[in-house]
């Protein structure tokens, strides 16, 4: 029986002519709690998609000698394009929208069309910034040494007739939602949605465009056509049939339960998407959900920067599931990960290949080996197998809590203590010994059982994020389609019946990782810019002078701009003794403030204060430097969040 509906979404991802891993992040972790919901025993809504116009796809398509429609076609639905990507990373969305689809263009219109009739939108003239590459509208105040402050790209002069959403008009009710629910998270999110947008003063938002025409047009005034985010946002209900008759579902799963989103985009889905639903009557989505960026080097992956990673390379390297579980056990959900193939082949080795995949061997070919691989019904328990036992009830129940809160990492580490603890428990009963002696077989058996039971149990867990390899777990032990359910994955000491096992080749492989690095990287090379390392200073420091420095983590409460400093910002930080401390760096050319609060950084807390711009400065934020194309690059050092603000590095 049905649980009742879930209703979860990526966004629609502009249809990039250079896919990578960082694309596939977000789709892979909505696809593995849509996996999750099912095997919850809800009806899953999983929907995907593209956002397919603009003026940066005019310009493309021009320049390839193409029609936009064309262009945008053979991206998406080309050899590599976006659904190839999908059908390689196994996601297993329900439905997959188009913005060029003939029914969201006419709903689209509609609901433009209604906004203008509740009064919400207006005609008049647009004056200012615009970021082509992103689709934002940005006013002079608010770009970044003049330049897009969510990409960093130049913007452009934008002058014209268009229309206008009273955006300003729903600042109240947005603020209150994002202050006083929890319709965003994670809540890091926002203080910076509030202190950035609504703050300094919500301003109406120009929903039009006169001076391109590859986007849906106004029907009710030729020349104008509907600004790119309207659009997309929309799709979220225009996909349930919402004023279209292709489908008919939006009774039946609006509002969303979960919008998936990079936080690049939270301020689109968090503030202008709620206002539009206000303007329209419609119910509120029940949480937008903003996470971080899989990086390379430190720095967000995208083809200009020459920094990404091709994850068809990867995956038939590695195989998908190695890849979709190192995405989602390595990086909290929520923070930046920074991607890097050491760190993908140590998990495989480490998680995957010597804990998951030595455990599933080790039991199948004992089983195999002691009892032909049939193991009935008997046994003799011990002390020790009802430790086991609480274990995997214990990681039951956490694990649901924390995939329920989408904290993927943390519920597979909850797995991991299973798997870790079921090898342990092969060392501790030594199956091997107990099968030189005829009276202990009863002893054995109970052991093979409680082991396959481990492993039957840790594959339900990881079902959502490996589909392929719990189905060849499942497969090796022979369990039914009744023992694969989140409902059966109680540990069971008396399991009756046959266990029907066999033996195969390991699920992972063993990596080589000199060889593989060396591979990838010739394969990579070619695109990434070149880092310089500044020599090491020859210079000694004894000792005892060194551990006078007290380095502290500490967690960005805050953080903002130093007016007429390019360079500096001020942190507000939480140092563990319940006083806040100010720090200014010299960092603003690297970092946006909003993508700093939340983070744990490091910290001297020892040296004197002093002055920076008429503000004091109490210690000092660490950072490594490097130069990249000659030009110098600093990282603040960031560590994981687990560690409490005023732990003490030594």
């Amino acid at each position: 029986m049905s649980k009742g509906t879930f209703y979860i979404t990526t966004p629609i991802y502009y249809p990039s002519d250079k896919l990578h891993i960082g694309h596939a992040y977000c789709t892979v972790a909505t696809d593995a709690m849509a996996r999750y919901k099912r095997l919850c025993g809800y009806d899953v809504m999983f929907l995907t998609g593209t956002d397919e116009h603009g003026m940066k796809i005019e310009d493309k398509a021009r320049d390839a000698g193409v029609t936009p429609k064309q262009y945008v076609d053979n991206i998406v639905e080309g050899p590599r394009g976006v659904k190839d990507l999908w059908k390689l990373m196994n996601i297993s969305n329900d439905r997959f929208i188009r913005t060029t689809d003939d029914y969201h263009v006419v709903a689209i219109q509609r609901i433009f069309k209604k906004l203008h009739d509740n009064g919400d939108i207006y005609k008049g003239k647009y004056v200012g910034k615009y970021c082509k590459p992103c689709e934002s509208f940005w006013t002079e105040s608010q770009l970044v040494d003049g330049k897009c402050p969510d990409c960093g790209r130049p913007v452009i002069d934008a002058e014209e007739e268009a229309y206008f959403f009273r955006l300003s008009k729903y600042a109240d009710k947005v603020r209150d939602l994002l202050e006083n629910t929890d319709f965003l998270q994670p809540r890091s999110r926002v203080n910076e949605m509030v202190n950035n947008f609504i703050k300094p003063g919500l301003e109406d938002l120009c929903v039009s465009r006169t001076s391109f025409t590859w986007g849906i047009p106004v029907d009710f005034d030729p020349g104008h056509v509907v600004y790119v985010w309207v659009d997309a946002l929309s799709n979220y209900i225009t996909a349930l049939g919402y004023a279209n008759d292709k489908y008919h579902d939006y009774d039946k799963y609006w509002p969303a339960d979960v919008h998936f989103v990079g936080k690049e985009i939270v301020r689109f889905h968090s503030i202008i998407w709620p206002a539009m639903l206000m303007s329209l009557g419609l119910p509120l989505p029940k949480k937008v959900y903003g996470h971080g960026w899989l990086n390379f080097g430190g720095e967000k992956m995208s083809k200009s920067r020459g920094n990404v990673v091709d994850p068809y390379i990867l995956a038939e390297k590695f195989g998908v599931d190695a890849l979709r579980f190192f995405m989602l056990r390595t990086f909290p959900f929520g923070a930046d990960g920074n991607f890097t193939n050491e760190l993908l082949i140590q998990t495989i080795n480490t998680d995957l290949a010597n804990d998951l995949g030595n455990l599933v061997s080790r039991t199948t070919a004992m089983a195999e080996k002691y009892f032909g691989g049939k193991l009935p019904a008997g046994g003799e328990l011990a002390e020790l197998d009802g430790e086991l036992k609480t274990l995997a009830d214990q990681v039951r129940e956490n694990y649901r809590t924390q995939m329920d809160a989408f904290q993927f990492s943390v519920a597979l580490n909850e797995v991991w203590q299973l798997i870790s603890r079921a090898n342990k428990y092969i060392d501790e009963t030594m199956p091997w010994a107990l099968a030189k002696d005829e009276a202990k077989k009863p002893r054995l058996l109970a052991v093979m059982k409680n082991l396959c039971e481990a492993i039957r149990v840790s594959a339900i867990f990881v079902s959502p994020v490996m589909p392929d390899t719990a189905e060849a777990i499942f497969q090796r032990l022979g369990v039914p389609a009744e023992g694969r359910t989140l409902e059966a994955a109680v540990f069971d000491l008396e399991t009756d019946g046959y266990w029907n096992t066999a033996t195969g080749a390991p699920l992972f492989p063993r990596i080589d990782m000199e060889k593989e690095l060396a591979e990838l990287e010739a394969l990579q090379a070619p695109a990434r810019p070149a880092i310089e390392i500044e020599p090491l200073a020859a210079e000694n420091v004894d000792f005892d002078t060194f551990c006078k420095s007290d380095f502290r983590a500490v967690k960005v409460k805050d953080c903002q701009p130093v007016k007429k400093s390019e360079k500096l910002l001020c942190f507000t930080l939480d140092d563990g003794t319940g006083t806040d401390r100010q720090i200014l760096s010299g960092i603003a050319k690297w970092y946006k403030p909003e993508e700093l609060v939340g983070k744990t950084l490091v910290a001297i807390v020892n040296l004197p204060p002093r002055k920076m711009m008429g503000l004091a400065s109490n210690g000092m934020l660490i950072s490594a430097v490097h130069k990249e194309k000659g030009e110098e690059k600093l990282n603040l050092l960031m560590v994981s969040d687990d560690i409490p603000a005023g732990a003490k590095l030594c």
